[in-house]
């Protein structure tokens, strides 16, 4: 096989490192419709924090003729001509869910779209972005079909490798987590695999078939959601009879195959997304699932659960609620990350301000802007704009900025503060999950 030529369609969290990846081998064409998110990269700032500025430096071509001349290297564009040489091509765009909780396959439809437009005799598709079983050959074949006039199968083939990139995570990167891949066709499944397996250290598992390596990805994340929803709903129930939940996980983990997880908000742009897109798909062919959609009610009722447990516990000490002034502490949906994509800790902030209380948001991880943008709140980016009289706070988020945070520095007598991931440890605030 002569040497790829690759565009990658979609340079966030999850494309910009695997761009990275293959231009250490491979000439790699990054497009993006963001046009600053495309200036940054090319300036060698990655927004995310996923790839360093030395290391995108290295990778970093200046223009398409340095990456042609050199045969290896990523070149970032928003022009859809730069990709048009390209002769494999890796869809890597977001698929949210909409505010009803139903798929939005939009970016997916779009980038497709786009693909759709340079594609050639021979190209392959593959898709790494999270779908139902079937989508891939279902909803965007189609679209590379009529926008082409080119026949599936014939003339192009698609694969579906799902991603599995963990955003924050520097130890689990792209190349050290096994990969799964699938092709339409036998040889196309081995070629794509061979692809992978030339960038992904930890290697490679070739999937049945593209619906298997689809289903095989949205049940990853599906499963996360349904035990973390069991032990959120252990929460609830320890909390009723003064029981510390982790104080009881912490025992029942030393019997050999107990599964520790731990409670929390469950958020981000995968395990709070995913068992939609199955559910989905099950409805549509008659089923209505039962445990994959109890377990995504039952995490959805986690933030103003914990607003409520702070305010009681509030009222518990004497202080009066409506007009008080509270510190929410992190915003992103996980720590140490400045990913706030599908963040539950909105539903904290709105529940707490339904009380009546004033709510201040700090978080040295997240953009001002983004959260402005996504959820209408201005940030205090600054540790110097706290205020001195909060007598709430609630630490939403196990920053490990927080870990040795003086929280007395800025409460006024007496305060709460509601732990919700219990970082601090037990004795250490008034209240975790």
């Amino acid at each position: 096989m002569k040497t790829p030529q690759i565009a990658i369609i979609g340079l966030g969290y999850v494309g910009l490192p695997l761009a990275v990846a293959f231009a250490k081998k491979y000439p790699v064409v990054g497009f993006d419709i963001n046009i600053q998110r495309v200036a940054q990269l090319q300036a060698h700032f990655d927004m995310t924090l996923e790839i360093s500025n030395d290391r995108l430096e290295q990778v970093i071509q200046p223009d398409y003729k340095s990456l042609t001349r050199t045969q290896k290297g990523l070149f970032c564009t928003t022009e859809l001509e730069q990709i048009r040489k390209a002769t494999i091509f890796i869809v890597t765009v977001p698929t949210p869910v909409d505010k009803n909780r139903k798929p939005d396959l939009t970016p997916l439809y779009k980038a497709s779209e786009t693909v759709s437009k340079v594609l050639k005799q021979g190209d392959i598709v593959i898709y790494e972005s999270t779908v139902y079983p079937g989508a891939t050959e279902e909803e965007c074949v189609p679209i590379l079909e009529q926008g082409s006039d080119l026949i599936f199968n014939r003339d192009f083939f698609v694969g579906y490798s799902p991603e599995r990139i963990n955003p924050g995570d520097k130890k689990h990167t792209v190349e050290k987590i096994l990969k799964v891949t699938s092709g339409s066709t036998p040889e196309i499944a081995e070629q794509i695999d061979q692809l992978y397996q030339s960038v992904i250290v930890a290697g490679t598992f070739k999937a049945a078939s593209i619906k298997v390596a689809e289903a095989a990805k949205v049940i990853e994340n599906s499963q996360r959601d349904i035990n973390i929803a069991f032990v959120n709903e252990l929460s609830k129930i320890f909390n009723l009879m003064d029981i510390d939940t982790h104080q009881v996980l912490e025992a029942a983990a030393t019997k050999w195959n107990f599964i520790k997880f731990t409670p929390g908000l469950v958020g981000g742009h995968c395990i709070g997304v995913d068992p939609y897109y199955l559910a989905e798909k099950a409805q549509q062919l008659g089923y209505t699932p039962q445990i994959i959609l109890a377990g995504r009610r039952l995490n959805d009722s986690m933030g103003p659960f914990v607003a409520q447990e702070m305010v009681k516990k509030m009222i518990a000490k004497g202080i009066a609620v409506k007009d008080n002034k509270v510190l929410v502490m992190g915003i992103t949906f996980k720590e140490d990350c400045p990913d706030i994509r599908n963040s539950r800790v909105i539903d904290v902030i709105q529940e707490l301000q339904s009380f009546g209380l004033k709510v201040d948001v700090y978080d040295p991880w997240a953009s001002n802007e983004e959260v402005k943008r996504e959820y209408g709140i201005a940030l205090l980016s600054e540790h110097t704009q706290l205020a001195t009289d909060y007598q709430g706070i609630m630490l939403s988020v196990a920053h490990k900025d927080f870990a040795d945070f003086d929280f007395d520095a800025i409460t006024h007598k007496p305060y709460v503060l509601y732990d919700v991931k219990g970082m601090l440890g037990v004795t250490a605030s008034d209240g975790r999950l």
